[in-house]
C-alpha cells in the first residue's frame, strides 16, 4: 500500500480521495465528512478503523492521490467541494450529498444551476417524446435557462441538443468520469454541452458507469435544478428516480402526458395520477413551475373564438335547428327550435349578417362554408 500522499492532508483532495475509494452515497462516509470533515475520515479509512467501513479500504492498495491530481488536471476539470463559491448549494439538501463535484467547462456551477431545470426521460423515447423534449430545451434555453440532464440517449440528448440548437447553456451529469464520454456515440454532445456550460460528475476522473452510479447521478440531476420535467418514461425508467429525488426534496416536478397507449409515457402517466406532479405542455407552462412564483406566468390557453359564442339563446337555437343541406321556412324553423315564432326573423337576419344561415326564396339554411372555424359537431342540425 502507498503511504500518505501530502495533499491527503487538505480537505479538497482527502474528498477526491474518498471519491476513489469508496461509491457514492457510503453511509460512514457521509457520516463521517458531517462529524469531522475528510482529512479525518480518510485517516480513519487508513487506520482500517472499523467504523469506517471495511469496503472503504478496499481499494485503498490502488489509491494514488498525485495521480489522481494529475488527471483531473490533466482533463480540464475543477473540483468543487462544498463551501466553494461555484458549489451548488441545493445538493448540500440531501441526506447523501456528494463528496466534491469534478466539472469541466464553467466552474461557477452554482450560477448554472440558479436559473435551470432538468429535462430527463426514457431512453427508447417516441419520435413525440423526442420532439417535445427539443421543444423545451429550446424553449427554456431561449427563456434564459439552463438545461439539465445526463446526455443519454432519447430524452436526455434530445433535450441537450434543444438547448445547444438556441445557443443556451446546458449541464450534463455523468455516471462516469467527467472526461469519459458516456455513451461514447454522444463524444460530440457531451463536448458541445461543455463549451455551453458544463459536465458534471461525482466520480473521478477515469471511472466507468454501472447501474448504482446512473441512480446515484439521478440525486445530483435532481437537486441542481429548480424543477425537474420527465417528457417520456416507462415504469421502470430510471427517470423516475430523479422526479422521487426531486419530491422528496420538496423541488417542483412535472410530467408531459402522452397517448394513453404508449408504454414509454405509463411513468409519466403514474407521476400525474399518483404524485402531486404538474402536467405540462409547453415551455411557457414549465418555465412557470420552475421560476419564482408570479415571475413567469404562462398564458392561459384560450379556445379558439368561434362566431356562434356571442349569440344569444334564442339566435343559437335557431341555428342549431337550421339544417345543413334541406331548406326551411322560419315557421317551421321555430317550430323545431321551440323558440317564439315573432322572434325567428330578427334571429334569422342576425345569422345571415354572420355568414352562419343562408338564404333562398324564404326558406334558410346553414352556409356550406360557415366563416372562421364553425365545426360540424357544433350544434349541426339535422333534417326535420
Amino acid at each position: 500500500m502507498r503511504p500518505a500522499h501530502p495533499l491527503e492532508r487538505e480537505e479538497r483532495w482527502a474528498r477526491v480521495a474518498l471519491s476513489f475509494l469508496v461509491e457514492p452515497k457510503h453511509g460512514s462516509t457521509v457520516r463521517g465528512l458531517a462529524a469531522e470533515g475528510a482529512v479525518a475520515t480518510l485517516a480513519r479509512v487508513r487506520r482500517r478503523e472499523s467504523a469506517a467501513g471495511p469496503e472503504s479500504s478496499v481499494r485503498l492498495p490502488e489509491l494514488d492521490l498525485g495521480a489522481l491530481a494529475h488527471a483531473v488536471e490533466a482533463s480540464g476539470a475543477r473540483v468543487l467541494v462544498p463551501g466553494d463559491p461555484g458549489w451548488p448549494v441545493g445538493l448540500d439538501r440531501h441526506t447523501s450529498p456528494p463528496y466534491c463535484l469534478y466539472v469541466r467547462g464553467e466552474p461557477d456551477l452554482a450560477a448554472l444551476a440558479e436559473r435551470s431545470v432538468a429535462v430527463v426521460g426514457s431512453r427508447a423515447a417516441s419520435e413525440y417524446g423526442l420532439r417535445v423534449a427539443s421543444e423545451l430545451g429550446e424553449g427554456l434555453a431561449t427563456r434564459g435557462w439552463t438545461v439539465v440532464s445526463g446526455a443519454a440517449y432519447g430524452i436526455d440528448a434530445a433535450a441537450h441538443r434543444g438547448a445547444l440548437a438556441a445557443e443556451g447553456p446546458g449541464v450534463a451529469v455523468l455516471a462516469c468520469g467527467a472526461d469519459v464520454a458516456y455513451p461514447r456515440a454522444h463524444r460530440a454532445l457531451i463536448e458541445a454541452v461543455r463549451a455551453s456550460g458544463a459536465v458534471v460528475s461525482e466520480m473521478p476522473p477515469g471511472a466507468l458507469p454501472h447501474r448504482s452510479r446512473f441512480l446515484a447521478r439521478n440525486r445530483v440531476i435532481a437537486l441542481l435544478a429548480r424543477a425537474t420535467v420527465v417528457v417520456e418514461a416507462g415504469l421502470r425508467s430510471g427517470s423516475l428516480s430523479t422526479a422521487r429525488e426531486a419530491r422528496e426534496h420538496h423541488l417542483p416536478v412535472a410530467a408531459v402526458p402522452g397517448p394513453v397507449t404508449s408504454a414509454t409515457s405509463a411513468g409519466c402517466h403514474q407521476l400525474l395520477r399518483e404524485t402531486d406532479a404538474v402536467l405540462v405542455t409547453d415551455t411557457a407552462e414549465v418555465a412557470e413551475l420552475a421560476a419564482r412564483i408570479g415571475d413567469e406566468l404562462a398564458p392561459q390557453p384560450r379556445p379558439v373564438p368561434l362566431p356562434t359564442d356571442d349569440l344569444d339563446a334564442v339566435e343559437h337555437a335557431v341555428w342549431s335547428a337550421a339544417p345543413v343541406r334541406r331548406w326551411l321556412p322560419s315557421h317551421r324553423l321555430a317550430v323545431v327550435a321551440g323558440v317564439d315564432p315573432a322572434r325567428v326573423p330578427a334571429a334569422v337576419a342576425v345569422l345571415e349578417a354572420l355568414g352562419l344561415l343562408e338564404q333562398r326564396e324564404g326558406c334558410w339554411r346553414k352556409t356550406r362554408t360557415p366563416p372562421l372555424s364553425t365545426t360540424a359537431g357544433l350544434g349541426a342540425g339535422r333534417d326535420p
